[in-house]
């Protein structure tokens, strides 16, 4: 399973989301979009927003920290 997690330094949601994958043990991507344009570009063509956090598991878009829904996305408890 591939996760890549577009983030920016300072959203609070994005701290809570790579805390949340690594309690849990999950490896992921971060994908810091102040710092690489193109991997904006990417991000909002694949969620149609510039509001971060925004997750691609394994081509499912996620858009925003939402516990339950990524729990859902992964299989994971």
């Amino acid at each position: 399973m591939t996760i890549k997690m577009y983030t920016t330094p300072l959203c609070k949601y994005c701290k809570a989301a790579k805390e949340f994958f690594r309690s849990k043990g999950i490896s992921f991507v971060e994908i810091d979009i102040t710092k690489d344009r193109s991997a904006m570009k990417e991000m909002i063509k694949k969620s149609r927003q510039m509001a971060v956090p925004v997750f691609d598991i394994d081509g499912q878009i996620l858009i925003g920290f939402n516990q339950a829904r990524i729990q859902k996305a992964l299989k994971v408890a």
